[in-house]
């Protein structure tokens, strides 16, 4: 956990945060993410749909099928500080775009999220790699499920 609270703190842009914190909060992988489009996000009811689309940045959805994730609603106002601060009035359909680089406003590509994740590694010396928040995910959803059941469990005991 201080590991990855460490990763999210290093990063200096708001886009940048939220990019790690979605692959975090929902368990997208990394193609995905970098696929989402705004209407992919419903911050109302606080989900995520990942959707297989052909996209200009080759990011891709592995298998090809749809699913809806739920979403914190931390991760919600994230994403829309992030539209409102760093975003702005940009005309593009993709959630991760190119901000300060050429071309501006064009969908992030993998080679941008790897140099970003090389500058926080130096950054925080911590060793990562996009795809390390997946399986933090799988294993908080196992500490999540395994804490109910006992919960559960505990509760039929006492009844």
């Amino acid at each position: 956990v201080g590991q990855v609270q460490a990763i999210l703190d290093g990063c200096v842009h708001l886009r940048d945060r939220l990019l790690f914190a979605l692959l975090l909060d929902t368990g997208v992988r990394i193609g995905e993410a970098l696929g989402l489009r705004h209407e992919d996000v419903e911050i109302a009811d606080r989900h995520v749909t990942v959707a297989p689309r052909d996209n200009d940045n080759r990011a891709r959805v592995k298998g090809g099928r749809s699913r809806t994730i739920p979403a914190s609603p931390q991760l919600m106002r994230l994403y829309a500080d992030y539209l409102h601060r760093e975003y702005g009035a940009l005309d593009s359909d993709f959630v991760f775009v190119n901000l300060w680089a050429e071309p501006r406003g064009h969908p992030l590509a993998y080679p941008a999220v790897y140099d970003l994740v090389g500058r926080l590694r130096r950054r925080t010396g911590v060793v990562f790699g996009p795809h390390h928040f997946r399986h933090t995910y799988a294993t908080w959803l196992l500490v999540r499920r395994v804490a109910s059941d006992a919960t559960a469990g505990a509760i039929r005991r006492t009844a």
